[in-house]
């Protein structure tokens, strides 16, 4: 198994350390130019132009180490886009963004941090790899939609930011406002008995042995509004006409917040720009 293990390695590390002899077919790839970008005669080959020329320098100048470098990075520029896309794609298309409206929990806040700080890593780092000069972000399809995918990342950054930094907070703020004005206080906690609403019905869970101290399977709060959260569950409203239903006025207003449909619109955003780029990445490898 040991020896698998050391033949395994030799051979990746060969792989990345052979220089491709086909310089021809990487530049295609890089740029999507035909032959006569770089070769003066096809048939022949041999007689580069002043673009082909460039090309083979840069290519030489791609050590063993360097290869290396860069496949090593780019694994780990793909291992973060994978999980930061993955995750937004998770939240928004099956926990829905209701899911982080009362604020962005701190898990997600984490590993999507961690991802942009990655990615933008180790993105420059191989942009330093693939890009010669500033006008090269513009000159052919390879620098046009690697540019398109920077500004695409941007965008999501600069609502990432918006969004930890200023509505997060609000958001925060107004559901522990909420949770003062009444309904929060019954949290279960301390002796405090258990409200949960549920379409504009209170309903008491104080002696459920599902909602000890006030908690459901460790995800849902007494004390909230689970109208939302209900439609993710694995069962319907019926389970809770088992439950006493309290005189409580109660009106959830966080449809109707401003702050919320800001919120709504940033975290669609994210998503449609999620398609975008994979979009761009497949017309790229295409």
């Amino acid at each position: 198994m040991k020896r698998k293990g050391v033949l395994f390695l030799f051979l990746l590390l060969f792989a990345l350390s052979v220089k491709n002899l086909y310089a021809t077919e990487l530049l295609a790839e890089k740029t999507g130019k035909d032959c006569s970008y770089c070769h003066k005669d096809i048939s022949k080959g041999k007689d580069l132009t002043r673009a082909g020329e460039k090309f083979l320098v840069e290519l030489k100048g791609l050590t063993p180490a360097k290869r290396i470098i860069r496949f090593i990075t780019y694994f780990i520029h793909l291992f973060f886009a994978i999980t930061w896309f993955g995750t937004i794609l998770y939240v928004h298309l099956i926990l829905k963004p209701s899911y982080a409206a009362g604020g962005l929990p701190r898990g997600e806040l984490l590993l999507g941090w961690t991802s942009i700080f990655v990615m933008a890593i180790t993105g420059t780092i191989l942009t330093f790899f693939k890009i010669d000069s500033f006008y090269d972000f513009f000159d052919n399809r390879y620098g046009i939609i690697l540019s398109l995918k920077i500004f695409f990342y941007l965008i999501m950054v600069s609502s990432a930011i918006f969004v930890t930094l200023f509505l997060g907070p609000k958001m925060r703020s107004k559901i522990n406002r909420e949770k003062n004005a009444g309904l929060g206080h019954y949290d279960g906690k301390e002796g405090r008995q258990a409200y949960i609403a549920y379409n504009g019905k209170v309903y008491d869970v104080t002696n459920s042995k599902l909602w000890p101290m006030g908690v459901h399977m460790g995800r849902h709060f007494a004390g909230e509004d689970l109208t939302r959260v209900l439609k993710l569950a694995p069962h319907g409203e019926d389970v809770l006409e088992r439950f006493k239903k309290v005189d409580f006025t109660f009106q959830s207003k966080v449809e109707k917040d401003k702050i919320i449909r800001v919120f709504y619109f940033l975290a669609y955003t994210n998503l449609v720009i999620v398609f975008i780029i994979i979009f761009l990445i497949t017309l790229w490898k295409w």
